[in-house]
């Protein structure tokens, strides 16, 4: 079983950390339970270390790193210890070189995985998503961070607080550094300001924290109930323009909620789609905008499915915590609203409970066909959907005998022929109200009434003419006539919304793989969301050449290609639908089934996975391909260039011993040293030839591991020059060295060679003065290779570190063109760069810039970083 990480968190160094922890320990050893010290920092705090008394200490490794020595965990030993609890100190600490891990929060998690329960600290400042945001507040770079996952994924995280002046009282009375370091330390990083907003952050993160493990209760436990425990400000969307003007007054209001309560609301905004998904028509430009605009605001955007949106915005609002909601709705006249019923501001008020509802009132009306999920209620869409159905049947009951009452009163009297049509208006706006049954009802119910009360002879279901008896018939059939037409306009009406949304659907589905490789998972996402899924995920048959019936149910015959949602499938069996993609792979869907009537969209959302997977198959092999390529051009190359490179020097060589060797020959003293330093100077050059080569297949293959440590550039430069080619001899001229010019961290070997390249390179190509120079430029160091010759016009620039090029106007005799591809591989590796520069008055300069050794991260502890900052 995997162990428990409990973290004491701080704002600033000097709050207690450490103090805490191991005060936390005495409680732990006195119940009887195994505690190790695995390392603790006192910093030299005499109370701090008294503490360390009666605990079981593990004896530290001592590594030494830059002529000093540092104390390490020893984290092996912990292991095998296997203790209940440990003790590790400063989690974002940078581990000296020589552990198993560069960090020691990985060390902690090897010893989590091992069930060991750890107990650390950690500052504010070292989480990596506060990084950037510390360094800005206090000007000092954070190089030991420590992944937010991390933290989160800690079972108890303590806030360790203290106020800023408490702070720095306690560092004036030397209880946090040493007496020399005081000044320093409340002049700089523990400043009032620096140390106020530290605490804030600390705070707000911590709030956070405690806020997703409130929620997790909330759902464990099924709490509806809004606990205002932190304001939150939900908007609802309903996908059109007015989303712009319901976000800015939802922000305001979570700007307000912020300034009063303090700890600040949060502002989200949700948009409510139909549960199949298809019917919604909003614009998804618009909401895309919207969503943008929300995160830019500090907010964030969620998209759910329901059919009912006063309910399910309900249902969201109460399932985040809400404690205001902000709605939309537009001005309708008393007569709008008493057609269309209640809207759903109206609706969403009744439900809303003990959350705020703020309604905020725009010119524009709802559109019809932008987004039919947030219609109020339409006769069509009602005689479609049996929405409100209910009221064309009450209606066709109603009506018709209040008609007649009226009718009845009428002093005069109407003729039959009035009256049928008065009676036909009323039955063909029941059937556009309640669609055919209802229209049914009120034919036949009207045409009773008009038999009894005013055919002849009146007061009976007798008709005496026949001209009534036509009419009464007419009457009944106009009006199902009627009823039918609009039956059928609303089914159409709905197939043809239906198909815009398929299509509409469809073509975000397709735009979502033509984005490429990394688009499978928002496909995947978009879908999930499309149709309210739980979890949607893309499988694939680990041995596409073997499909068994039964494999589906075999978790080992398959692997997740990418999945979304919470739970996602890991094998078909695991899935509530299965959807084919292609002959080894299928999407499978989690948390309902969906209708028939879905089935054409998951057929192609099934295509369209398949094509997204087909084009990654598609993409890997082009990469492979593509490597193959290059990797054959490369050994084109390399026989076009080495068939004659090679050969030169090795002729010249050849021929040299060859005359030497030859007894017929008498030669002088002087041409036999002639010959001798003939061959000594081809084999040279075919040494450099071949250790160039395979110093760049090293390279390619990613062979070269750096050594890396401080240098000092102007002692390798020496050895650089008499290791480049003989045309350089008497032509380098080394500057001094600008004072104050720190270590370079590079390879010394490496680096040697990369500057004898770029001299033989210069010595090879011009016949004018070298110059090199060594300067410190911020954070690196430089060397300056520089000549005046006839320079490289920039176009080439980047040619020049090819290999095998000469840009087509430099002989062969020059080789192969390998010196500054190596250069520049050998540079890069050490983790600086090579770029050229124009020398003025004419030639090229190449700029060997690496770090200088002072930026190596490696500080004897987290804390002292800050200070020495």
């Amino acid at each position: 079983m995997r162990g428990k990480l409990r973290i004491y968190f701080g704002s600033a160094p000097g709050v207690g950390k450490t103090f805490k922890m191991l005060e936390e320990a005495h409680r732990r050893a006195e119940r009887g339970t195994d505690v190790v010290v695995g390392l603790v920092e006192t910093h030299g705090r005499a109370r701090t270390a008294s503490l360390l008394e009666g605990l079981e200490v593990v004896a530290p490794t001592v590594r030494a790193y830059r002529d000093r020595q540092f104390r390490e965990m020893d984290l092996d030993v912990v292991l095998a210890r296997r203790p209940e609890v440990a003790l590790v100190d400063e989690l974002a600490h940078t581990n000296i070189p020589g552990g198993r891990h560069a960090k020691r929060w990985q060390d902690v998690q090897d010893l989590l995985d091992a069930g060991i329960e750890v107990i650390t600290t950690l500052n504010v400042q070292h989480l990596a998503s506060l990084n950037d945001v510390v360094q800005r507040i206090t000007g000092v770079p954070q190089r030991e961070t420590v992944p937010d996952e991390v933290v989160r994924a800690a079972e108890q995280l303590e806030l360790v607080d203290m106020s800023p002046e408490a702070l720095r009282r306690r560092l004036a009375h030397g209880n946090v550094y040493a007496a020399e370091k005081i000044d320093a330390a409340l002049g700089n990083y523990f400043r009032v300001g620096n140390l106020t907003a530290l605490r804030e952050l600390a705070l707000l993160w911590v709030a956070d924290r405690v806020d997703e493990v409130l929620q997790r209760y909330r759902e464990d436990h099924r709490i509806e109930a809004v606990w205002e425990a932190r304001e939150r400000v939900v908007v609802a969307l309903p996908g059109g323009d007015v989303g712009d003007l319901l976000i800015r007054r939802a922000a305001r209001i979570a700007s307000r909620s912020s300034r009063a309560g303090g700890t600040g609301a949060e502002l989200l905004a949700v948009h409510i789609a139909r549960s199949d998904g298809l019917a919604t028509g909003t614009s998804s430009i618009a909401l895309a905008a919207q969503r943008h605009l929300v995160e830019s605001l500090g907010g964030s955007y969620h998209s759910i499915v329901g059919d009912d949106v006063p309910r399910a915005l309900i249902e969201f609002a109460r399932a985040q915590n809400t404690t205001q909601l902000v709605l939309g709705t537009s001005r309708r006249s008393r007569l709008n609203r008493f057609l269309t019923g209640s809207g759903i501001g109206e609706t969403t008020i009744r439900l809303s409970g003990d959350i705020d509802v703020h309604m905020v009132t725009h010119e524009r009306p709802a559109e019809p066909r932008r987004h039919l999920a947030w219609l109020p209620p339409n006769p069509l869409r009602q005689a479609v959907w049996g929405e409100g159905r209910w009221r064309g049947h009450v209606a066709a009951l109603v009506v018709p005998p209040l008609l007649t009452a009226v009718l009845a009163q009428v002093p005069h009297g109407l003729n039959l022929t009035s009256q049928v049509l008065i009676f036909l208006v009323a039955t063909v706006a029941i059937a556009r109200l309640g669609g055919m049954l209802s229209a049914f009802i009120a034919a036949v119910w009207s045409s009773l009434l008009l038999n009894y009360y005013f055919v002849p002879p009146v007061h009976t279901f007798t008709i005496s003419g026949t001209n009534n008896v036509i009419a009464l018939a007419a009457f009944v059939l106009v009006a199902l006539t009627v009823a039918s037409v609009v039956e059928l306009a609303a089914r159409q009406s709905r197939q043809a919304a239906r198909a815009a949304a398929e299509a509409e659907t469809l073509n975000a589905f397709a735009v979502a793989v033509l984005r490429g490789d990394s688009a499978i998972a928002a496909l995947l996402d978009r879908f999930r969301e499309t149709f309210g899924m739980a979890s949607v995920a893309l499988l694939q048959r680990i041995d596409a050449a073997v499909h068994l019936p039964d494999d589906g149910d075999d978790p080992a015959r398959w692997t997740v290609i990418a999945s979304t949602g919470q739970d996602g499938a890991t094998y078909p069996g695991q899935a509530d639908t299965i959807v084919e993609a292609g002959s080894d792979a299928v999407v499978a869907l989690r948390g309902h089934s969906l209708p028939a009537t879905d089935q054409r969209v998951l057929a192609a959302f099934a295509a369209q996975a398949t094509a997204a997977l087909e084009r990654r198959r598609l993409a890997k092999s082009a990469a492979q391909a593509a490597s193959l390529a290059a990797a054959d051009k490369l050994r084109t190359a390399l026989l076009a260039a080495v068939s004659h490179d090679l050969r030169t020097p090795l002729a010249a060589a050849k021929a040299a011993v060859g005359t030497l060797s030859d007894p017929e020959l008498e030669l002088s003293p002087g041409d036999r040293s002639e010959l001798f330093d003939a061959a000594d100077a081809s084999l040279d050059r075919l040494a450099r030839l071949v250790d160039n080569l395979l110093d760049l297949s090293r390279l390619q293959a990613g062979a070269v591991k750096p050594r890396l440590e401080p240098v000092d550039a102007a002692e390798i430069l020496p050895r650089a020059i008499d290791e480049s080619t003989p045309r350089a001899a008497g032509r380098v001229t080394v500057e001094p060295t600008e004072p104050g010019t720190p270590a370079m961290l590079a390879d010394a070997v490496l680096l040697e060679r990369v500057v004898a390249n770029l001299i033989g390179n210069a010595a090879e190509h011009t016949d004018s003065p070298i110059t090199v120079t060594v300067s410190a430029l911020g954070q690196s160091v430089q060397i300056r290779v520089i000549d005046r010759g006839p320079g490289i016009p920039r176009t080439d620039w980047d040619l020049i570190f090819r290999p095998f090029q000469r840009l087509g106007d430099r002989s062969a005799d020059t080789g192969v063109g390998l010196g500054l591809a190596l250069a520049r591989g050998l540079t890069e590796t050490m983790g600086g760069t090579l770029t050229p520069e124009e020398t003025p008055g004419g030639g090229i300069t190449m700029v060997v810039s690496l770090p200088a050794a002072s930026t190596l991260p490696v500080p004897p502890t987290a804390e002292d970083e800050e200070l020495l900052a």
